[in-house]
């Protein structure tokens, strides 16, 4: 559970897995971490993909037609933990495919592929006891998304359980870039403050490096998701790693 953001802002990194290719992916992801990304968020691939906007959903559609499972994504994350053994690494993940795996299965082949922590898009807070159970024998951080919309008691809860950040929604809907961070994001992170000393990352919308400087004026890291995954779509895949490389670097200047 080794999770940290070394500056202010932090960065936290989403891919796609598999998206174009795995062997491109690990070369992206290497490039985020060494052009300045805290953290980097695994996505496994998903049918179904409800929580994310067209080009996460685009994304995945490509993935799960070249095969991509979440056996994969695991085998994936050990090879980046072997190269890279101080950055922060999060699976993301919806909850069908840890099902299918078996939750106890799935957290213990997380832990021995080196991740630090474990982001279930839809599962809830109100029912994460084996989730919690298992995630805490296996030493990953379980990591929640807080919403505008949820009362203190609920955000209170998340931070009762959370480990090495709290994912705050910057605004309600599904992902994809916008032209400003929503104003519901600093509120949000306020209220988070309450109940949470952990670092809070803002998503939603972040997309570039006005937007990260704008969350670092009330927040602990910025998550970059859907414009990183709408670069890598238009970039040919022998040139995705430097241009990402050169993305994630252009943001904290």
């Amino acid at each position: 559970m080794a999770i940290e953001f070394k500056k202010r802002p932090g960065i936290v990194a989403y891919l796609t897995a598999g998206d174009p290719d795995l062997a491109t992916t690990r070369d992206i992801a290497l490039a985020a971490i060494d052009n300045g990304a805290d953290v980097i968020e695994l996505g496994v691939p998903f049918s179904d993909p409800l929580a994310d906007g067209p080009v996460i959903q685009r994304a995945s559609e490509r993935a799960v037609a070249r095969g991509v499972r979440l056996t994969d994504v695991l085998e994936l994350a050990k090879e980046l933990r072997t190269a890279r053994p101080a950055a922060g690494l999060v699976l993301f993940s919806y909850l069908n495919p840890v099902v299918r795996m078996g939750m106890k299965a799935f957290c213990a082949r997380a832990a021995e592929a080196g991740v630090d922590g474990v982001l279930l898009t839809d599962m809830i807070v109100e029912e994460a006891r084996e989730y919690l159970d298992e995630m805490q024998a296996n030493r990953l951080a379980p990591i929640f998304l807080a919403a505008p919309t949820s009362p203190d008691a609920r955000l209170k809860a998340i931070a009762a359980v959370s480990q090495g950040f709290v994912y705050a929604i910057s605004r309600v809907g599904i992902t994809g870039t916008q032209q400003q961070v929503a104003g519901d994001a600093s509120g949000l992170v306020m209220r988070l403050r309450q109940f949470t000393k952990l670092p809070i990352a803002v998503g939603f919308g972040i997309s570039n490096a006005e937007h990260v400087k704008a969350v670092s004026e009330f927040a602990d890291a910025a998550i970059i998701g859907s414009a990183l995954v709408a670069l890598i779509e238009k970039t040919p895949a022998a040139e995705a790693a430097s241009v990402i490389g050169q993305f994630i670097a252009g943001l904290s200047t």
